[in-house]
């Protein structure tokens, strides 16, 4: 069976395109090639596939994921030590936020968009 890369494929159109590892040109697949419970391919997947002879060349059948999915995200994600310093900062920016409070007072606009704005940035990169 031949093998490739995932160049593009778009779920709401149901269609991409996949790379061969032999090269030549690149193949046609319809979103109904793709395994049971995979709704989606992403760009640099690995794959397996059948081919037949479309009405505009070749057209990939029977696909199977050979490779998980690349996540991006974990890709990205900051290592641990930026996260300590990352953690740590926060920690000193919730105690003064703390103190506002317990000086029966609520934070300036500001300081409280600040906050939040760190806050969910560090919950996404906690989540990864």
């Amino acid at each position: 069976m031949p093998s490739g890369r995932v160049r593009f494929f778009d779920a709401d159109k149901g269609f991409g395109f996949i790379a061969k590892d032999d090269g030549g040109d690149e193949v046609y697949v319809h979103s109904s090639a793709l395994p049971e419970n995979v709704a989606t391919l992403k760009k640099g997947q690995r794959v397996e596939f059948g081919l037949i002879e479309g009405r505009r060349g070749e057209q990939a059948i029977s696909l199977r994921l050979l490779e998980a999915p690349v996540s991006l995200s974990k890709a990205t994600r900051k290592s641990p030590e930026q996260m300590a310093v990352i953690v740590e900062d926060l920690i000193k920016m919730l105690d003064a936020l703390g103190g506002s409070y317990r000086r029966h007072r609520h934070p300036d606009a500001k300081q409280a968009s600040n906050t939040a704005h760190v806050l969910r940035a560090v919950a996404d990169e906690l989540e990864l």
